[in-house]
């Protein structure tokens, strides 16, 4: 995947710890488009990490992302936030494992904090082509991220900024949506688990509702497994909390990667035994279904064991 070489040419650092970044190609000209609730890898010094894309999808002219200061991350937010305009950037085109379902009645946008930033594609896609949608927000006082662009996007949005309150209006939000509507989750790992659990509660199928997580830090830990590779008959031990990349790389092997998130889709490796528990934002819902492929930074196993044409 080739990488688009771009210039930062606005930034809005209005709202207390994060970035709004706005990056365009050097001649001004038309970028990729992309699918709503997209992500762009950016390449942030050492390390690659994925933001969502947050402006016009159709033939944009530029992309824009917001970014929270993560001060104890691994130094990507941090490299964003010391940009200034006219710095180069470089990005990988965009992705998305969080779509809207076209098929749906109604899509049901739940967010916290910087959890908002994939539903302004969403909105922007929904207000384009009249489609159906509501949003509940919760952030902290003083921090609600893109409120200007959710109060211009939807009329149908309730934000808050009490987690109890947020709880208390929840059930009466998921019971009563009309049939066929899907449900569409981003922020905290404890926010969605809670979320999801009060739509497992009130009948929501798991088919119907749709995560976005932040990143591989909010994955648990797994359990073990043991990886053989075929090519040489090895076996190796992955031990709960480590990565199959990591695991790996330990072993000697030299695997290519770059985000090590899940999203840019480097450590993709071929699976010749054993089901894969997916945890990634790159393969599409047919290449998980195949079972054949896994990328080795973020996905586990199902089972006790795979086998790696390795």
């Amino acid at each position: 995947m080739t990488a688009l070489d771009l210039v930062v040419t606005a930034i809005d650092d209005s709202m207390a710890d994060v970035r709004s970044l706005t990056m365009a190609r050097p001649d001004g000209g038309t970028l990729p488009s992309f699918t709503p609730g997209s992500h762009i890898v950016m390449q942030c010094g050492g390390v690659a990490n994925a933001y969502s894309l947050t402006g016009d999808s159709v033939h944009p002219t530029q992309y824009e992302i917001s970014v929270l200061e993560q001060p104890d991350g691994a130094g990507g937010s941090r490299w964003i936030h010391a940009l200034q305009v006219g710095d180069p950037v470089s990005v990988l085109p965009p992705r998305s494992a969080f779509a809207p379902i076209l098929r749906a009645r109604r899509h049901l946008l739940i967010a916290a904090g910087i959890g908002v930033t994939p539903m302004i594609s969403h909105l922007r896609s929904a207000r384009q082509w009249g489609r159906e949608a509501e949003l509940l927000y919760l952030h902290r006082p003083g921090r609600g991220a893109h409120l200007n662009d959710i109060a211009a996007l939807i009329d149908a949005a309730r934000v808050f900024t009490q987690r109890a309150d947020f709880l208390a209006a929840l059930p009466d939000v998921l019971s009563t949506q009309p049939f066929g509507s899907h449900l569409y989750l981003c922020g905290p790992t404890t926010f969605i688990d809670d979320v999801v659990a009060a739509a497992v509660d009130n009948g929501w199928p798991q088919s119907r509702i749709h995560v976005e997580r932040f990143g591989v830090g909010a994955l648990d830990p797994g359990e073990p497994f043991t990886v053989k590779l075929a090519n040489s008959g090895t076996s190796i031990t992955v031990d709960s909390g480590v990565s199959l990349l990591e695991a790996l790389e330990t072993a000697g092997h030299a695997i290519p990667n770059l985000c090590r998130q899940g999203v840019c889709g480097e450590c993709r490796l071929t699976v010749s035994g054993g089901e894969v528990q997916h945890r990634d934002m790159y393969l599409t819902d047919a290449d998980k279904a195949a079972g054949d492929a896994i990328m080795a930074c973020v996905s586990r196993v199902a089972s006790t064991e795979l086998e790696l044409k390795l």
